[in-house]
């Protein structure tokens, strides 16, 4: 999806959906080359060492940007499909958990800084390498502890992650909604999904990403709208960024265009 004209891009905004349906397929959704890393030596020692009846599902892209160093102690979480990337903490009032994945991490990444500097918004910001795996360990925790009512309940990997933290939490995508709605269970708070959501079409990146509503002058909008429902921010700081961003509210969902 971040390739230039080469027509109806999109469609392939479900296939980490079509991914899940097989059971012994392993899928995931890579930003940096770190990350690609840990799941292709870990896909090998599964698969070739290990002899184990799986196959891997990685989807990748062709986009410049630059690879930070890998977070120390992140090769577990990547794996299990999220890890924590950056914490911004400039103490501000408010913090939000901001989750994405693939190409558009990137932009879940520069919504983080702009709303640090320019709305004083400090936020958790994680890198999810797989929905699918995360949907995967949550289902099986919670039928173990269905089967066990009689022992203290585990939690899910999710839980883990997210116990001490606050939200709103924003997930941002370059697949269709489904994809990060399949955790929306085990989520601790208000979850609002962005995606890809709509018809083929082919244009430069920046328009795909705008038209989506998965850029992130969206991300950010979102954030802030969600903080004013949960009465953390005044109203006005939610319009007065609509206008800044040129975020038309009239504008036909992108299933309708």
């Amino acid at each position: 999806t971040t390739l230039n004209g080469e027509g109806l891009q999109h469609e392939d905004g479900h296939s980490h959906l079509v991914s899940s349906t097989i059971p012994n397929c392993i899928s995931y959704d890579p930003t940096f080359s770190y990350e690609l890393v840990v799941i292709i030596q870990d896909g090998m020692r599964r698969m070739y060492q290990e002899q184990e009846d799986v196959y891997y599902y990685i989807t990748v892209m062709n986009e410049n940007y630059s690879h930070p160093e890998m977070p120390k102690g992140s090769e577990e979480g990547i794996l299990k499909g999220m890890y924590l990337f950056k914490e911004i903490n400039n103490k501000g009032k408010t913090k939000v958990q901001l989750l994405g994945s693939g190409a558009i991490l990137n932009e879940v990444i520069k919504a983080a800084e702009i709303l640090s500097s320019d709305f004083g918004i400090d936020s958790d910001i994680w890198s999810v390498t797989s929905f699918n795996e995360l949907r995967k360990d949550a289902i099986e925790v919670e039928r173990k502890n269905l089967l066990n009512p009689d022992k203290k309940p585990e939690k899910t990997y999710i839980e883990k992650c997210f116990e001490k933290r606050t939200g709103p939490f924003i997930a941002a995508t370059d697949y269709i909604r489904t994809l990060s709605e399949g955790i929306r269970n085990y989520v601790p708070g208000t979850y609002v999904t962005l995606g890809t959501d709509g018809f083929g079409r082919s244009d430069t990146r920046k328009n795909l990403r705008k038209f989506f509503e998965v850029n992130k002058e969206f991300i950010v909008y979102s954030t802030l709208s969600t903080l004013v429902k949960e009465q953390k921010i005044a109203s006005k700081v939610a319009t007065d960024a609509m206008k800044k961003y040129n975020i038309d509210p009239k504008k036909p969902i992108p299933t309708k265009l």
